[in-house]
């Protein structure tokens, strides 16, 4: 075996190691780099229509045909975009080293006696499936040999989009003031292509039109394989507008634009939001709470049946409910790209009905930041040589420093502290600073409802793999920061990464301050910690033996709702993906003084509402 190869051999053996472990990409199944050429004349892929969204549709689905003479039960169609996946933009390690044939990995792939029972005799398959505008052309290659060992035997037609580079999936997040909503979108527009802006207004009333700035990266900026490698695709260009000075509560639309320099105007289609309540407003207020969500196939291809089966669900589950929701906060493990950048794109446009209509905020996880001697606060491989570099730059959070991903956000009667667990968090770092200066400076009179939120569990879960190591948390997660939540009255933190659900009694140093219930009414003793990673990952387990903390347990696929009624009245329930009904919930009441921003030492003794 020569160097080069058994190199690659082993590489190959650590991806399939890495297999096993939750969150594994699927398309790091595909041997890539191994591709053989065996293309038959006697086989064939054609795709129809070969051109989609002859209506201004970002999405289409494509019927392909395909005919092997000599079929086999591992055979499969790889959906490769740019088209011309096999052009010479393969580089050797060295000299002495031949190029591989193919080095860029699906965007998907199928295998082809998927719904297909008589292609082991026949050889002859069909395949429905849903391509989403990616700024390039799509062609449709059949594969014999698995997907260790691919030989590539029929190519299609090439498949396109009436405008590949145009402006798409939106996505809405909270500004840095609370009466500004950033607006941040895709496109294959360079600014020197093209001038990106939004249209906006309130509804029916005079419409605006406001810059954008426009973000992108390039395969240096991974910081290793496969973001570099095989999982490389231009990201296209990322842009955010900013729309200011909104009126409360008011309906605005927008509209996505592109002046091009002959002065005509690309437009997407129309969407509308409506802006945050004043701060502090006494108004029904909804937030959905997830982590851990991934995206999935909606044509079936394998990342639905055993990748993310959950996340097609939850995303539906929440568009159907958008009337009666303000905002969804997603606190890392977005979407599992790891590495293969082409998956962005389609978690976007996955979310695109929810994230076009309400603020959808992110934190960071470790499938989006985590890989060693990047700074991160572990030096595991799971982002994939992302290392945090698209989720900062795909979304927009209202960070001083959008690298460090730590941020507050208020939404009316709430106040959201989101901590990034990727960066170190014990006291005497930057981060500890900031989260202590996001509890103690909240106006309780205005943002009653505290909460905070990170990707890994800080407070407490009964995960197995937190139990067998006894910690039932992050090793140094709680220890850091339960004084601070004890003294500034959290009323809940959100975990994600456990991909489960679990909420435990109103706790303090591992004990039940007050008796888990349904309703909490009084004074502020201690809080309630929820993990919600339970939003489409595949499911993590339990420890069998019951814990005192914990309350209630779901091994399913659901997310959570918190609903401000007033400055006293909370409801927290948990839904599950299947179906969107409420498995638990419990209610939070507290007057005024229970409220109030300090510690039981130095609370004043009276107050105005005394």
């Amino acid at each position: 075996m020569r160097p080069w190869a058994w190199v690659a051999a082993v590489t190959w053996m650590a991806v399939c190691t890495a297999a096993a472990a939750h969150g594994e990409q699927p398309l790091s199944r595909i041997a890539v780099e191994r591709t053989t050429l065996a293309v038959d004349d006697a086989a064939h892929v054609k795709a129809s229509p070969a051109v989609l969204g002859l209506e201004g549709q970002d999405s289409g689905w494509v019927e392909v045909e395909f005919l092997h003479p000599d079929p086999s039960g591992d055979d499969w169609i790889g959906v490769f975009s740019p088209a011309n996946f096999s052009a010479a933009i393969c580089e050797p390690e060295n000299k002495r080293q031949y190029p591989p044939v193919l080095c860029t990995a699906p965007i998907k792939y199928q295998f082809a006696k998927f719904k297909n029972d008589g292609y082991g005799k026949s050889g002859k398959g069909y395949l429905k499936l849903q391509l989403i505008n990616q700024r390039e052309d799509f062609s449709f290659a059949l594969f014999s040999g698995g997907l260790l060992k691919p030989k590539l035997i029929a190519v299609s037609n090439k498949v396109t989009f009436v405008n590949p580079k145009a402006p798409v999936y939106p996505r809405l997040a909270q500004g840095k003031s609370w009466n500004e909503m950033t607006v941040t979108w895709t496109s294959g527009y360079d600014i020197k292509e093209a001038v990106p802006f939004v249209e906006w207004g309130e509804k029916a009333g005079r419409q605006f039109l406001s810059p954008a700035g426009t973000l992108t990266f390039d395969r240096n900026s991974m910081c290793g394989a496969p973001a570099r490698t095989v999982g490389w695709r231009h990201p296209g260009y990322i842009h955010t507008s900013y729309l200011k000075d909104l009126w409360p509560d008011s309906m605005y639309t927008y509209r996505l634009g592109h002046r091009l320099p002959n002065g005509t105007r690309v437009w997407s289609k129309s969407y509308s939001f409506k802006a945050s309540p004043y701060p502090g407003q006494d108004s029904l207020q909804r937030v959905v709470i997830f982590g851990d969500m991934g995206k999935a196939e909606a044509d079936g291809s394998n990342e639905y049946n055993n990748f993310q089966p959950g996340s097609l669900n939850t995303t539906n589950q929440i568009i159907r409910d958008l009337d009666n929701i303000d905002m969804v906060v997603h606190i890392g493990d977005i979407c599992y790209a790891n590495g293969y950048l082409s998956q962005w794109d389609q978690f976007t446009a996955q979310i695109e009905p929810i994230a076009s209509t309400v603020p959808y905020m992110i934190g960071s996880g470790n499938h989006e930041r985590d890989w060693p001697g990047t700074g991160s606060f572990y030096g595991n491989l799971d982002s994939g040589g992302e290392c945090g570099v698209p989720a900062q730059t795909v979304f927009y959070t209202p960070a001083e420093n959008r690298a460090n991903f730590w941020y507050a956000t208020d939404y009316g009667m709430f106040r959201f502290c989101i901590a990034h667990t990727e960066e170190d968090w014990r006291p005497g770092t930057e981060q500890y600073k900031f989260i202590e200066h996001c509890l103690s400076s909240v106006d309780r009179q205005k943002q009653p409802w505290l909460i905070f939120l990170a990707h890994r569990v800080l407070g407490y879960s009964s995960n197995s793999y937190y139990g067998f190591e006894g910690t039932f948390e992050e090793p140094m997660g709680r220890e850091a920061l339960q004084e601070l939540w004890q003294k500034y009255k959290v009323d809940l933190a959100f975990y994600g990464h456990v991909h489960n659900y679990e909420r435990t009694c109103p706790v303090y140093q591992s004990q039940c301050v007050v008796n888990a219930s349904n309703h909490y009414s009084g004074p502020f003793q201690a809080t309630t910690h929820v993990v919600v990673g339970g939003a489409g990952a595949s499911l993590s387990d339990f420890i069998t033996s019951k814990i005192q903390w914990s309350h209630f347990r779901d091994f399913d696929h659901g997310f959570g709702k918190l609903t401000a009624f007033n400055h006293s009245s909370l409801l927290f329930e948990y839904k599950k993906s299947r179906d969107g009904n409420v498995y638990d919930h419990f209610t939070i009441s507290r007057d005024y003084r229970d409220v109030l921003a300090c510690s039981i030492d130095n609370c004043p003794r009276t107050s105005l509402a005394s």
